[in-house]
């Protein structure tokens, strides 16, 4: 044998022999969407560390809508993605410790025949929020870049003009003084599988999937490019979009709770804890009856 090909046999036997789980570490560039073309390794947190970290975010929500109120700060939060990315979850999450006086979510249905008359960003308008109010919208506006393109519920002309005024619209609402957030999950084709069936099996799950998801899962790639055409126009530098990775429900909420705090500069207003004083009593009080009052049967 040559040195050559010794030379050659060696560098060969040296090569790495690349595994499966490796391939996952080399997925091509498919641009924006490559996170949702490909199924991607998730490491899941476990539940007590997600509860442990959530908890310190929870009391910083709380600071931060404390600092909206006084203020007098209009938040706007836009959750769109793909039907079971965790929109709903990372809202609720959100809204859950939080004054729901200051903190509205919005989640509006089909457009009724009069609203369809209307501008289209006239329904949406009327749910923005006044001064020292969050809202958080569980899908909007870009509805009209998604599920209506892609399904045909729109016209061609509608939906080229929405890509053209949608961006000033936003710019009018920052300039206007509307802090404007919004979020994208982006989901894989596995797990959203994995989503879907798993509402299927849970009785109390079955609501969150219709007819209208089923179709716009046999639909991927048109939604993908949908979405692709959407960032191409309304990625703005007034309002940019933000993409949180949402295979893994638990780290896509820390991550967009987490980032969402970075984006609003806010100080710490928690007033002092109350002392209570002992209650007074009075005895000329006397209470009714019991058998003058309904109670609900203790069952459990």
């Amino acid at each position: 044998m040559t040195k050559d090909k010794k030379d050659k046999k060696k560098k060969k036997a040296d090569k790495p022999k690349e595994t499966k789980k490796a391939k996952k570490h080399h997925l091509p560039d498919l641009g924006n969407d490559h996170y949702e073309a490909v199924e991607a390794h998730v490491d899941r947190m476990d539940k007590k560390t997600y509860e442990h970290e959530i908890e310190k975010l929870h009391v910083e929500l709380v600071k931060l809508l404390e600092w909206i109120k006084h203020q007098k700060l209009k938040v706007v939060l836009l959750f769109e993605g793909r039907d079971a990315a965790g929109k709903g979850g990372v809202i609720k999450t959100i809204a859950e410790r939080l004054n729901p006086r200051f903190c509205r979510i919005v989640a509006l249905g089909v457009p009724t025949e009069k609203e369809k008359t209307q501008w289209y960003f006239q329904r949406y308008v009327a749910h923005l929020p006044a001064a020292g109010e969050m809202v958080l919208f569980d899908r909007s506006w870009y509805n009209r870049a998604g599920v209506e393109k892609v399904m045909g519920f729109c016209s061609e002309e509608e939906y080229t003009e929405f890509l053209r005024s949608c961006p000033e619209f936003e710019r009018m609402l920052v300039r206007s003084g509307i802090i404007l957030i919004k979020y994208w999950f982006s989901v894989s084709d596995k797990e959203q599988e994995r989503r879907f069936q798993e509402r299927i099996d849970d009785p109390t799950k079955r609501w969150k999937l219709s007819p209208m998801d089923i179709e716009s899962r046999n639909r991927w790639v048109e939604y993908s490019k949908a979405k692709d055409v959407m960032f191409a126009h309304t990625d703005i530098k007034q309002a940019p979009w933000w993409v949180v990775r949402a295979d893994d429900k638990r780290r896509a909420r820390l991550n967009c709770i987490h980032h969402l705090l970075s984006l609003i500069p806010y100080e710490d207003l928690t007033p002092p804890p109350v002392k209570l004083q002992p209650r007074r009593i009075d005895e000329s009080y006397v209470r009714p009856p019991i058998t003058d009052q309904n109670f609900v049967p203790e069952i459990y």
